[in-house]
Order: C-alpha cells, then sequence, then structure tokens
C-alpha cells in the first residue's frame, strides 16, 4: 500500500472497540474527595458512551487474552463468555488494591480504588458516629470510632486526610460524643510517608497530620486484624470497625490469563514506543523484540523510565498514564500510515497532594509548597485533567458550593441494604430489621 493511501484513513474504515467491566472511566484522584463529600460520586467518573461517541462500547470482563489467536474471551453480565477476535489490541486494564496474605484482611478492610468503594467507604465511617451515640456499651464506642489506615503513599495519605478532616466536623454534630475520642493510625512499613512528594515536603505533612491527632506509626505493619481486632508489628493491639486498605496496588490479574510477556512484578512488558516487546530491560537500555499488533499503557504496564526520576520503570500514577495515552494514540495511527513512531519521554514535574479542606503539600518543578496554596494546586491540576468541561463545571460547582455552606454529613447506608426492606415488607416482617448498619 502506498504511502499517500496509508495516510488517507477516514472514520467508519476502523472499528474502536472499548472493553471494560465498568461502563464508565473513574478519575481515582478524586477518590478521596468523594469519599469526603468535597464532590458528587458523580462527578468523578467519566460514562464510556457519552465520551467515546464514535467507539463500540462493550460492559464486560476481559478474562483471557489469547494474542498468538488474535482473540479475547469476554464474560458479559448475563449469559456465557464469548470469544472475540481483534486485529489489533491495546492492553491497558489499570492496577488493582495488593492485598497480602494477613489475617482478617479479606473480612475486616475495605480499599480505595473505585468510586463503589469510595461511596461505600463515606456511609460506613458516617454511620459509625450513629453507632457510638446510641450505644451504652463503651467497647462497641471505641471500636466504632476507632479508624485505621494501611499505607501511607498518597492514596493512603489523601484518604486519611480527607476523612480525617470530615470526621472532625461531623463530631460537632453529636452532643453525645467527644472529639477526643476519635482515634485516626495511620500505619506505614517504611521509615516515612508520601515519598512522592519528597522528604521535605512529606516530613512536613506527617507532623500537620500529627497536629490534628493521627498517630502514625512508621516502621510497622498490620499484622491481623480478624473480627476488626487489630494487632500490629510494634505489639499495640485495638479494635476497630474501619481499616482502610491502601498499602500498594498490583497489575491486573486478567495479565495472567495472557500469552503476553509479563515482567518479573506481573507488569506487561512495554518498549519507550508503548509496543509490547519482550526483554526489555530499561538499566541497560536493550530495547527488545517487538509484539506485532500489541500495545500497553498506564498502571499494568512496564515501561522504562527516561527522565531522571531515580525509578527504572514508569511508577502507576494517573500523571503517567494520561501521557502515555495521547503518545500510544499517535503510534498506533503513525504505525498505520507509516510514520515514525514517538518515544514515551516526559519531564517529572513533581506531585501535588490534599490532606482535607484547605490543606496539603506540593513539590511541582522543585517548587514546594504547603498549606492553603499547595491545596489550590492540588485542585487546580486535576481539575484541568478530568476530561470534559461539562464535567469540570459541574465538580467546580461542587466545590464553590462547598466552599460557602457546610460539609454535607448525610450518609445512605440504605444503599447496601438494596431490596432488602421491600422484601422484609412483602415477607410481613419488620422492616426496620431488615436495614442494619453496614459492617
Amino acid at each position: 500500500m502506498s504511502k499517500k493511501l496509508k495516510s488517507d484513513i477516514k472514520r467508519g474504515q476502523v472499528e474502536l472497540m472499548v472493553i471494560d467491566p465498568n461502563q464508565h472511566m473513574t478519575y481515582q484522584p478524586f477518590l478521596p474527595e468523594a469519599a469526603a463529600g468535597s464532590i458528587s460520586p458523580r462527578h468523578g467518573v467519566v460514562p464510556l458512551r457519552q465520551a467515546l461517541k464514535h467507539c463500540t462500547i462493550v460492559t464486560a470482563a476481559v478474562t483471557a487474552i489469547d494474542h498468538a489467536g488474535r482473540k479475547l474471551t469476554i464474560q458479559p453480565f448475563t449469559g456465557p463468555a464469548r470469544e472475540l477476535e481483534y486485529d489489533e489490541i491495546i492492553v491497558a486494564p489499570g492496577s488493582v488494591s495488593r492485598p497480602l496474605p494477613i489475617p482478617g484482611l479479606a473480612d475486616a478492610a475495605i480499599g480505595i480504588k473505585s468510586m463503589g468503594e469510595a461511596i461505600w467507604l463515606r456511609n460506613h465511617v458516617l454511620q459509625r458516629f450513629d453507632i457510638a451515640a446510641t450505644t451504652d456499651d463503651p467497647v462497641v464506642r471505641r471500636s466504632a470510632l476507632t479508624f485505621v489506615t494501611v499505607g501511607g503513599g498518597f492514596a493512603g495519605a489523601e484518604t486519611l486526610g480527607e476523612l480525617e478532616d470530615m470526621t472532625a466536623n461531623v463530631v460537632k454534630n453529636y452532643p453525645e460524643l467527644d472529639a477526643d475520642e476519635i482515634k485516626w493510625y495511620l500505619v506505614e512499613y517504611a521509615d516515612k510517608i508520601m515519598p512522592e512528594v519528597g522528604p521535605q515536603m512529606g516530613a512536613y505533612a506527617a507532623r500537620q497530620l500529627t497536629k490534628r491527632g493521627v498517630d502514625i506509626r512508621l516502621g510497622t505493619t498490620l499484622k491481623s486484624c480478624e473480627g476488626g481486632h487489630v494487632v500490629l508489628t510494634d505489639g499495640e493491639e485495638f479494635d476497630s470497625d474501619t481499616i482502610i486498605w491502601t498499602a500498594g496496588v498490583m497489575p491486573n490479574p486478567v495479565l495472567k490469563q495472557s500469552d503476553l510477556p509479563i515482567g518479573p512484578r506481573g507488569h506487561l512488558e512495554c518498549n519507550t514506543q508503548l509496543q509490547v516487546a519482550t526483554g526489555v530491560e530499561a538499566a541497560t537500555n536493550q530495547v527488545g523484540d517487538v509484539v506485532e499488533g500489541a500495545w500497553g499503557a498506564g498502571d499494568s504496564t512496564q515501561v522504562p523510565d527516561t527522565s531522571d526520576f531515580p525509578m527504572a520503570y514508569c511508577t502507576p500514577s494517573a500523571q503517567h498514564a494520561v501521557r502515555q495515552a495521547r503518545i500510544l494514540a499517535d503510534n498506533v495511527y503513525a504505525a498505520h500510515v507509516g510514520r515514525a513512531l514517538q518515544k514515551y519521554e516526559h519531564k517529572y514535574i513533581g506531585s501535588v497532594a490534599g490532606l482535607g479542606l484547605y490543606k496539603g503539600v506540593a513539590n511541582t518543578y522543585g517548587f514546594k509548597a504547603k498549606g492553603l496554596l499547595a491545596w489550590l494546586m492540588h485542585r487546580g491540576y486535576h481539575l484541568s485533567r478530568v476530561p470534559g468541561t461539562g464535567r469540570k463545571g459541574r465538580i467546580l460547582t461542587d466545590w464553590i458550593v462547598g466552599f460557602f455552606t457546610k460539609r454535607e454529613m448525610v450518609q445512605l447506608g440504605e444503599i447496601q441494604a438494596g431490596r432488602e426492606p421491600f422484601e422484609a415488607i412483602a415477607a410481613g416482617t419488620d422492616p426496620a430489621r431488615a436495614h442494619k448498619p453496614t459492617d
């Protein structure tokens, strides 16, 4: 095919199919704010069918990838699994929470990687105050008002910061409770928190959280949490109804069900052009052998980092995923029209983080900020990155309304109950007994 003909690709000649178990994309940096009620949960997600009007959207889970046969297996919501054929594949499933074999973790903890988890966590935390205010049992009361976050990176510190700020305001509406009864723990295996913003700003964040009453346990891990009984490796034990697990992420498990090259930590191996490739070595600048027709980007990929950031491969962050997506899209097109592929090269711009209303830390291009300025930088950056003008306007409206009004403290615990109250009425039993506090 001549270059002239190859460059003449028109809409309709190519089918772009997007397969995802959710019908929306989640802007994960907004999950802590959604959990704290600073933005509406629906404003932190982008409906795929609305944003990708010229794509075929398939709401299903990919369960296996057979790239040699150019087909994959999907599991729709209803009906049996089926196979789909393709010519080229872009693998960008994102990451999932990384659980560890800790007794009780699967039963007692909650992650924060999806909007559903953020909503559940908000309802759960607010419901603890109603439980504490209406019980005569001091053990139940103490457990309800004790909150634990495991993991002191971005996700853990931001989630704790937002929720601690929320609970400090919520308790003012409960005359039966005292603010001193609320206990927040931040458990981190390393000797510092928030390494993403550098040692100076990380230390500042630790000092500010400590001033707000957060008990930060560095060099400590969660030993067990069976039945909500928390045991730390430093020897302390206590009961808690709320254990938030943010201790790292791992690649999506679907990669294990593929014949694509996987790195030692389970990531999809890619070169700097974002092509799936075998034998890529960042330390030795080995480019590897390209797997034709396969591309990758985002948290589940292992892409060499060519910047001066002290990591061999790009870290799993929205900052990389968004910028990689642009290069990948250009490269897929370039490969079809006979143009040269671009390398994914970037300059490390730093990081910004919110720690509650009007509180934050930032380290961008060597400029360090804290407090209100950092908080404004955090909000401004993420507002600029969330897709869609209308969505930006809705989020900005949430923030403006929140600035002039009190923080919303309503919890909708009945969401977890679903049809249970109706079923109870239909069965002739007391519907109040069907609606129980969430565990």
